[in-house]
């Protein structure tokens, strides 16, 4: 019984990482745009710099949850 709650968990988790990697490609395509700017804002690139950190670091914590330890 306890096996169609874990598929639903993994593919939450799936469809999870693949939103933060869009999100965090999206923080590229601003970051450049914003870097591309005459005087751009220095606490605006810090921000949106932290914020894609923040969401790699939530990428890599998710998916060491979906790739299962072995010990070899």
């Amino acid at each position: 019984m306890n096996v169609p709650s874990d598929v639903n968990l993994e593919e939450m988790l799936r469809i999870r990482v693949e939103v933060l990697r869009r999100e965090h490609r999206d923080l590229d395509d601003a970051i450049l745009a914003l870097e591309q700017q005459p005087l751009p804002d220095p606490l605006q690139l810090r921000r949106l710099k932290k914020r894609k950190l923040s969401l790699k670091d939530e990428i890599v914590r998710i998916e060491d949850q979906l790739i299962p330890d072995i010990i070899a």
